[in-house]
């Protein structure tokens, strides 16, 4: 689990016929206060606990999982997670934490074909999707949290309650899979999704001092170029109406 830098860890995503989404650990190792970011896909929560053990981080540290969105190759092993830190609290943005207490699993799949084939590769309950959120994050919220401060912005446009996390101090963000590492951004025609909002989305980022990219999926980077991403949102603008 490599050290990206004070108080941020990142376990890479592994990837089989369906992407896992990275997991990040925010956080000062000092502050018995840690959050994860994003858990992954279903089946691969052994793995992602393991990684966190093997840095000699306690889980009972660990106070909060943080939902950039609830798409499944983000959310799909929560429940693997929280057996293992059932005291977690569940932080996710409104307008999808309020399905997700309703047991709405339309975010979570996507569109009826995934879903289907999802519960039968899994063996996945009608029911998998259906938690309790501890926190309904809104925009512009400040999480003091474990030593460091991040804010959250709703980011629209690949989910209706996508969100990134912005550590101004470090410039560093965290946007879910709005923006990637190599010129490419999240689909944006799944339950939800909204081209117009994700070009807005994009453009907002943009404004941002950004050094650190950690993205949902691919690589991430250090070092960013300052125009990279109101780059990409050009390059995708004329398929984002």
């Amino acid at each position: 689990m490599p050290r990206v830098t004070d108080g941020v860890y990142f376990i890479q995503g592994m990837d089989e016929f369906i992407p896992d989404s990275h997991m990040y650990l925010i956080g000062k190792p000092d502050s018995n206060d840690i959050s994860i970011v994003d858990v992954g896909l279903t089946g691969k929560g052994a793995y992602k606990i393991e990684s966190i053990k093997k840095q000699g981080v306690s889980l009972s540290s660990v106070k909060r999982i943080i939902m950039t969105h609830t798409h499944l190759d983000h959310i799909g092993c929560l429940g693997e997670i929280r057996k293992q830190i059932p005291r977690a609290e569940l932080w996710v943005h409104r307008l999808e934490a309020e399905p997700l207490e309703q047991g709405d699993d339309r975010p979570v799949y996507g569109m009826n074909e995934f879903k289907g084939m999802c519960q039968m590769q899994y063996g996945l309950k009608k029911d998998a999707f259906q938690f309790p959120v501890e926190r309904k994050l809104e925009d512009r919220d400040i999480l003091e949290i474990g030593d460091m401060v991040w804010e959250v912005l709703h980011i629209p446009g690949h989910s209706m309650g996508g969100i990134a996390l912005y550590n101004e101090a470090a410039n560093i963000l965290i946007p879910g899979d709005v923006v990637y590492a190599d010129y490419a951004i999240g689909r944006f025609d799944l339950f939800g999704a909204d081209p117009a909002a994700l070009k807005r989305s994009l453009y907002r980022l943009a404004e941002l001092k950004v050094e650190i990219l950690l993205p949902g999926h691919n690589q991430i980077v250090k070092d960013l170029p300052e125009d990279y991403i109101k780059k990409t949102a050009r390059m995708w603008e004329p398929y984002l109406r």
